[in-house]
């Protein structure tokens, strides 16, 4: 079963740093994500979705793929791949992969213009070792399917202050230097 997570934050390029910072927890092992997108709310109320996958894209590339398969066997190659991508790109544009995209944008329109939401659809989490990795990363969190006991650790590692890096031990860079000899 995977779990639901929205924050939003005041900006894309705010959303698209966490987006990028789960990526590499997800290369550590410490999370699996199905989906995560990032729903922007632009001036006039017009929400852009931002996806992992374009569906439609992959489906002409697909149906192309076929489509001039099926059409070199016929000796039609061209309008082979022509009907296939065609095809393939109205599957892939009715397909819907990971969060709903109307879910997405109706919980959107709470936004206000600027900010961008981040959903991410956690398979399954290290959570000890992921909160810490995000501690003090900001956002708000609008909406998750964890229990409370699980949001609210969620809710007080983003608004908590980032952890502090250890000082240097050993010399410091004015004794690296070499003095000038005398003369």
């Amino acid at each position: 079963m995977s779990d639901l997570v929205v924050i939003v934050y005041p900006t894309e390029a705010k959303a698209e740093e966490m987006r990028q910072k789960l990526f590499g927890l997800q290369k550590e092992y410490l999370i699996r994500i199905s989906d995560a997108a990032i729903a922007v709310m632009h001036e006039g109320g017009k929400i852009k979705l931002n996806q992992l996958l374009n569906t439609t894209a992959l489906g002409a590339a697909s149906g192309g793929f076929w489509g001039l398969l099926i059409g070199a066997i016929f000796l039609m190659p061209v309008f082979g791949a022509a009907i296939g991508a065609a095809s393939g790109a109205l599957g892939g544009a009715l397909s819907d992969y990971g969060v709903n995209d109307n879910f997405m944008k109706e919980l959107s329109t709470t936004l206000q213009p600027g900010n961008a939401a981040l959903f991410v659809l956690i398979q399954k989490m290290t959570g000890d070792k992921v909160l810490e990795a995000i501690k003090g990363t900001g956002g708000v969190v609008l909406k998750t399917s964890l229990d409370h006991t699980r949001e609210q650790a969620l809710r007080d590692a983003l608004a908590a202050s980032p952890a502090a890096q250890p000082l240097p031990t050993g010399p410091g860079p004015e004794a690296t230097t070499n003095p000038a000899p005398a003369a």
